[in-house]
């Protein structure tokens, strides 16, 4: 028994540094050969981009393709098929398609927000049809309401994060790393959700030579759309089933482990949302006003950004897979202390946006001085 479990968790070793490799190629492909499909302009009317540089959105096809890879190297190593192709799954290779090529249409026609959001709303009913639904109350309908908002949220966060070098990609690789390791402490490591985790996250790290500040490419909405709708799939498959039964309809403790998994996207996204509304300006228009942003205004460099969120995202992940270790034990006081860690951090964000945008506009009005000078 431990010979064939050796074995497998070799051939699971092997395929993860595969698809690293095979995404370093992929990518390195792309760049070399690809001339205008994808590439943005810095100041594109609804992607703002910290860089002055344009660069092809291509990345995301390494994505989409050692997705798919994944499927096809299961059942060649057919350890265990009888999960292949159940109903969820079904749902979540149809939805993450769509997603795909909703990023694919974005990257090369710009398509209407407007029509953007009926292929989000797409993925959404085509997870909740096929099972993947957040059982957060007694009642189908909220639960169905609740889990559209859950992936449209995770999608556009997701595609918000990709506002600078590397942010977004590594932080869809910590976030699918919590679920592969909830899989581990939960008993449902040989399955093929983790195989599908490992070769995304392979498939990220390949990425990431090109990706890294300063980047050569970037992934593009082809890339975040698909990372979103994959992300907030697993998250409901790994993370959104921790209820108490029997128990109360409504369960703090339920909500709290997706959160900080996703306490970066979560956190930026509503930060965003908020001060764009205050400023009655449009939530969709892109701009340089992200978390990410006004760290780089306190003089942080990008990189140095980049390593400050997935410090947060790690403490973040860290937490959840204790909690989930020791989940027999999680009564409502911890629940709440750890709400508390997650609404300090929240806070924690909007006091240094705050000083980071006082430094921007105290620059800006030096810049200006300087000219009239």
């Amino acid at each position: 028994m431990f010979s064939n479990d050796y074995k497998i968790y070799i051939a699971y070793l092997i395929f993860f540094i595969l698809s690293i490799v095979f995404s370093a190629l992929v990518n390195g492909l792309f760049l070399r050969f690809s001339k205008t499909l994808g590439v943005r302009q810095s100041d594109s009317q609804n992607i703002v981009r910290w860089a002055s540089t344009t660069k092809p959105s291509v990345g995301g096809f390494s994505f989409y393709i050692i997705f798919l890879f994944s499927f096809t190297a299961y059942t060649i190593i057919s350890f265990d098929t009888n999960d292949l192709f159940n109903k969820q799954l079904i749902g979540l290779l149809l939805s993450s398609t769509v997603g795909f090529l909703i990023g694919l249409a974005d990257d090369a026609y710009n398509t209407n927000p407007i029509l953007k959001f009926l292929g989000q709303l797409m993925c959404a009913v085509i997870l909740i049809v096929s099972g993947v639904i957040i059982n957060l109350t007694d009642y189908y309908a909220l639960n169905a309401l609740f889990t559209i908002f859950w992936v449209i949220g995770i999608m556009n966060s997701i595609n918000m994060l990709d506002n600078m070098d590397g942010i977004s990609a590594v932080i869809s690789a910590i976030i699918l790393l919590t679920c592969l390791l909830v899989q581990i402490i939960t008993g449902n490591f040989l399955t093929i959700y983790t195989f599908l985790m490992l070769g995304v996250i392979g498939s990220i790290g390949g990425f990431m030579i090109f990706n890294f500040h300063p980047s050569k490419l970037y992934m593009g909405d082809t890339g975040s759309q698909f990372l979103g709708v994959l992300l907030s799939g697993i998250g409901i498959i790994t993370l959104w089933g921790f209820r108490d039964v029997p128990g109360p309809v409504f369960q703090f403790k339920q909500i709290l482990f997706p959160i900080l998994t996703f306490s970066i996207p979560i956190i930026d996204t509503t930060t965003v949302f908020y001060r764009r509304l205050m400023r009655r300006q449009s939530p969709f228009i892109g701009g340089r006003d992200h978390t990410t942003h006004h760290l780089a205004y306190l003089g942080f460099s990008d990189r140095q950004v980049l390593y400050i969120l997935s410090a947060v995202a790690l403490l973040s992940s860290l937490i959840v897979c204790v909690l989930i270790y020791f989940h027999s034990f999680l009564d409502s006081e911890i629940t709440l202390v750890f709400f508390v860690y997650f609404i300090v951090l929240f806070f924690v964000v909007q006091y240094y946006y705050e000083i980071g945008n006082k430094r921007k506009m105290k620059n800006e009005m030096n810049e200006k001085s300087i000219k009239i000078a």
